[in-house]
């Protein structure tokens, strides 16, 4: 069966607005749902500061799992912008995808307006997978 997120409208517009508030820089967070169906948004802080990578402040997101877990929820998704493209994971997303199962959103610029793009990144695997926004 192919997964589909459900993401609020309400998360969806959150995680832009950090995409675009934080452009030329990539910023990151997390997405927390249960059952494909997204709960909260947990904006993280880039630690490296940069255009072209990131990495999770790791108190931040330490912080992050703490309170998913309290909630019951599961880590739906992991999010980052690319302000400069490429629309679809970069060999530094390959190499730095850890969590088995997750879905990675991706930010991009398409057309002048900003959009999110969804994929599973498992065993180096790029696999494109359906959102649904309500």
């Amino acid at each position: 069966m192919d997964r589909v997120l459900q993401i609020a409208r309400e998360h969806w517009e959150q995680m832009r607005a950090q995409a675009i508030a934080g452009a030329p820089l990539e910023v990151c967070g997390l997405l927390a749902g249960l059952n494909e169906k997204s709960q909260a948004v947990f904006p993280i802080r880039n630690e490296e500061g940069s255009s072209t990578r990131y990495r999770m402040d790791p108190k931040e997101q330490l912080q992050a799992f703490l309170a998913i877990e309290r909630a019951g929820w599961e880590i739906m998704a992991i999010f980052h912008s690319h302000p400069a493209g490429p629309p679809r994971p970069s060999k530094t997303d390959l190499a730095g995808s850890a969590y088995p199962g997750v879905v990675h959103l991706i930010w991009v610029i398409e057309d002048g307006e900003w959009n999110c793009l969804a994929f599973s990144l498992d065993n180096g695997i790029v696999q494109s997978l359906e959102m649904k926004v309500d």
